[in-house]
Parts: C-alpha cells; structure tokens; sequence
C-alpha cells in the first residue's frame, strides 16, 4: 500500500545485515534506565520486571552477541558490567538510536513497553519491513497507554510487529480496545484497518533460586511476631497503596471473622512493600488496628531485600488479593511460589493463568457491567479525575467474596499439610513454566516467528522520506511560511566579511555556548573548516563546490554551517 509520493516500496533484501546463524531469534534491547533500573529509579512494578528480564536475558538466551539500542553508549555501562558477571566472554555491542540500524544482523528491537510507536516511525525512514518491533504490556489502565494502543493503530506498524501479553486477560484487554479502534476507523475514517500486530501472551518470569527461603531470617521474624509453631503468618509483597494496588480493609475484616473461629490459634498479616503517602500509610496501619484487633499485624519495608526474603522465609502463606485494574500480571505471586509457599490471590487478571488449583486458591471477584463504569472512564479521559481517582473509584466497585475468602483463610490456617502440598506443587510449577530459563525460549521464538513474517512481507514495506514523516515533518516544511523565503547554496558565493571589530569564531561559539543545551547544530571544528574554506577562497569568495572541497564536507551539512555563518556576519553573499 502506498502513503502517496512520500512513501515508496522497497526491496527486503537491501535492508538485510550479515546473516548469522541466530540473529533471526535475538533482539537489540532498547535501552533506558527508567525501564530496567528500580534502584535508580524507583521501585515499581515495570522496572522490577525489566530489570528482572534483563538479568534472565543476559543469563539465558541463546545468541552470539547482545545489543543495546541506545542514544549513548555510556548508557549501556551497567548493562556490559552486569553481562560480564553473568555470561562471561560475550560481546555486548551498542547500537546508537541516532543509526539504529546498526542494530544488524540482529532484526528485531525488544521495546519495554507496548507504546513503541516512536520507534515505528524512527524505522520508517529505512522501510517498514528494516527490522520488527517487540513491545510488551505492563500497566494497560494509563491513559498514556490507552491513547497509546490507539496511536499504535495509526502508525507504521505492520504484522511482522508485536506486543507481548503477559496474560490471557490482558490478551482479552488489548484485543477489546483495538476492536473499538479499528471499528472507529471504519466509520469515520471509511478505512479499512490495518493487520494487527501479533499479540502472543508470553509471562512474565522469575529467577527461581533468588526466592529460596532462609531459614535464620524466617526464624528470626516469626520471634520478632511473636508466632508460635501453630500459629499461621500471611505475607504480601506489593506496593502499599489502597487505590492503585489492593484495599486492604476486605482483608482485614475475613482475617478477623477467621480469627474468631481459631482459638488457641494466632493469624498475623505481614505487608512487605512501600508507602507513597502519609494517606495510604493512615489506611492500612488505622484500618488493621480496628478491623482485624484480634489478628497479628506488621510491616516490612519493600525495597530492603533482607526485608523481602524475611517475609518470604517466615510466613506460611503468601497472599496476593488485588482488586484493581492497575495489575495486569501479578509477578510477586511467582515469587511466593518459588519461596515453596501456598498461595492465596484473587481471581484477578494475570493470576488466573499463574495460580491453578494445587498451587492456591483464587478467590471470587466480581464487578457490574461495563456500562456502570462509564462515568470513570469520561471522568479520567476528559481530566476531572486523576489516574489515582479512576484506579479508586473502579476498585471501589470490585467486589472480593468475604466468605469466601474467610472459608480459605480457615481452610490453609487449619491444614499444614494442604499448605505443604500447594507449596510444593507451587516451586515445581513456577521452575517448569515461569522461570526465565522458560521464558527466554519463548520470546526467541516469538522473534523468531516475527522475523520470518518480515521475510516474507518485504515486498509490502514502506520507506518514508525523512524530511516528511506525518508526526515529525522538518520544521521548516512545517513552518515554511514564516521566513521570508527559504534558500539554497547552489548559486551563492560566500566571501569573508570584514572582520574589524567582530569577535572570533571561538569567543562567538563561547558566548552562544549551544552546548549549555547538550546540543549544536555542527561540531565547532567542523564550523571552522568551512570559515576556513572561504578565508582561503580570497575576495572573490567560493561558490558551493568550492566550499565543499576547501572544508571536506559534503552536502547539507556545508549549506547548513553557511547559513549559520551569515547569521553571525562571518560571511557575506558575493
């Protein structure tokens, strides 16, 4: 299909590197730290999981080299230290965004988000089919995410492109909305959409021997609770925030309902995780204090790892019961299961596939129908609520079944051996299909399968004129009009200026200092050679050629320095 005169089909085979022989099934990492990097950037759930899949990748994939996309290769320092603990001797290359195709012979760019839409149009320039694009879904609920999927429908992406599901519901999710998108089209664009990116649902994975407990640290916390061999400690490892994670106030009150029909037994609730704001620290400490008064209750801090495993060590079950729309996987569940414990979750998106019967129970949620939430999605798409307010507000309608969930609280409290097969059967499930030496696998064959589809649609590829991309036209075709008039160097003779009075070159760069802002239009030595080319010229000057074989420089470039030289009074037209 043709975009008019500014988008021509090219040939697959001009845009092949070097074969090699695994380069169909590896893919450049787009690279930035806010995507890989809690430590530095905060702990959340995105960046805990990018981090986490960077570290298996590193560890597990099968490939002759690994490649970063980046804009600097100081970038990707971290990544070549963490490479060379983890997989000695291989060769991390860096690939930079301003070139990407030097990502080849690798063609495939794993993106860490499913709104890549940027860099379908960055590859636009070199041909659709250049290389495939793979994102993955984190949070779908953000309007950045949403308006994303839509802005995904309308850019260059082709079926050779991806976007990981992490779960048969966010699977359900995304395919809901694009129906929406591609039926808007249809009615008010009288378009036919698009093929759709390919939309696997591939996990998300877990490094298993990172979670085995530690007997000391799980000792040391059930004495620090006060918990005796009877007694019965439920953990959580998540972010503590009532309105973008879990409410914990139906936990609360099915903890004290069970409690009350244990005697000589003592439940305890362990939270492990962070607090944003006073606000969500008042609910969880005052609601445990008066809604569950007869049950143990204790915090631990998220982001220390001594904390985590304590949590994972001591407790006899890990509980996951989130009724928000802000999760769309859940990893820590996986992280319980590794540590050997039974699981406790609600029947919420990601852990419907994860959580089966022999590892946990999944308890019943229920909401109303779409059409009663109406208000919070126009309330959240126009602005008068915050993502915080729509995330609450849904999951102040997310109904957890209380009796339900009290008849399991009693049903694991009371049975040790039911806790000891689920979490026996929990390790051996998430060592057979969740750990990234599983997961790895499949996201190579997915790009391998990506791969082969671009082969064989090359011949449908686009290439776009840089200078005209629709969301990124050069500013002055957008803007054409203001000058009053624009201009080439073809016919034009520069001769020096008269120099008295006037600062040099170097104090001029100094004072302007484009560097201040990270970036010149020209290097200052590629300025000088181009002064310098006209100085030589003598009075007469020197027309383009002539500049172009005084400084070495070919094309643009010159003119561009040129233009900036007249500005400046460096040069005059003869």
């Amino acid at each position: 299909m043709a975009i008019g005169a500014d988008a021509v089909a090219v040939d697959g085979a001009e845009m092949s590197g070097v074969p090699n022989r695994d380069a169909g099934r590896n893919a450049a990492i787009w690279y930035a730290q806010d995507g890989f990097d809690p430590a530095a950037k905060g702990i959340n759930g995105r960046r805990v999981a990018g981090e986490s899949f960077l570290k298996g990748f590193l560890r597990h994939a099968e490939v002759e080299e690994f490649v970063l996309l980046s804009h600097g290769a100081g970038e990707i320092e971290p990544v070549k230290a963490l490479a060379a603990e983890l997989r000695p001797g291989k060769t991390v290359r860096h690939a930079p965004l301003l070139r990407p195709n030097a990502i080849a012979p690798v063609q495939t760019v794993f993106f860490p988000s499913p709104n890549y839409i940027q860099e379908s149009w960055r590859r636009a320039v070199y041909g659709t089919a250049a290389w495939s694009i793979c994102g993955i879904t984190h949070t779908t609920s953000t309007h950045a995410v949403m308006q994303g999927f839509f802005d995904l429908r309308m850019a260059p992406v082709t079926e050779w492109d991806a976007v990981i599901c992490t779960s048969q519901s966010v699977l359900s999710s995304v395919s809901y909305q694009m129906d929406r998108i591609d039926e808007h089209m249809r009615a008010h664009l009288k378009a036919v959409p698009p093929p759709r990116p390919m939309l696997p649902v591939i996990p998300l994975g877990v490094h298993c021997a990172d979670f085995e407990p530690d007997a000391g640290k799980g000792a040391a916390l059930r004495e620090k609770l006060g918990a005796g061999p009877q007694d019965v400690v439920f953990t959580s490892i998540a972010r503590l925030t009532p309105h973008e994670k879990f409410d914990p106030l139906p936990i609360y009150l099915a903890m004290q309902a069970a409690q009350r029909q244990l005697p000589g037994q003592k439940l305890f609730v362990v939270f492990c995780g962070q607090f944003r704001d006073d606000y969500s620290r008042k609910v969880f400490t005052e609601g445990a204090a008066k809604l569950m008064p007869d049950v143990g209750f204790a915090l631990l801090d998220g982001a220390s790892a001594d904390d985590r495993k304590s949590a994972l060590s001591g407790a006899d079950v890990f509980m996951f019961l989130i009724d928000n729309i802000q999760e769309t996987f859940g990893l820590a569940p996986l992280e319980g299961m590794a540590a050997g414990l039974p699981l406790l979750v609600s029947d919420w998106d990601g852990m419907k596939d994860t959580v089966s019967p022999d590892v946990g129970f999944r308890i019943t949620t229920r909401t109303l129908p779409g059409q009663y939430y109406a208000q919070e999605a126009l309330r959240y798409q126009g602005g008068t609520d915050s993502y915080v307010q729509y995330c609450a507000s849904t999951s102040a309608l997310t109904e957890l079944d209380l009796p339900e969930l009290t008849a399991r609280i009693l049903q694991l409290a009371r049975d040790p051996d039911l806790r000891r097969r689920m979490g026996a059967a929990g390790r051996a499930r998430v060592q057979a299909l969740y750990d990234w030496a599983r997961v790895v696998p499949q996201m190579q064959a997915l790009w391998g399968a990506q791969d082969a589809r671009r082969k064989a649609g090359s011949a449908r590829s686009l290439r776009y004129k840089a200078d005209v991309l629709p969301i990124a036209p050069s500013p002055m075709h957008l803007f054409g009009s203001y000058p009053t008039e624009q201009v080439t160097f073809a016919k034009t003779r520069l001769v020096l200026a008269d120099p008295t009075g006037r600062p040099s070159l170097t104090e001029v760069l100094a004072t302007r200092n484009y560097q201040g802002l990270k970036r010149v239009f020209a290097a200052p030595e590629q300025i000088a050679q181009v002064l310098r080319a006209v100085i030589a010229a003598g009075p007469t000057g020197c027309d383009l050629a002539q500049l172009e074989a005084g400084s070495g420089l070919k094309g643009a470039p010159v003119e561009r320095i040129a233009i900036w030289l007249l500005k400046y009074g460096f040069v005059r037209r003869g």
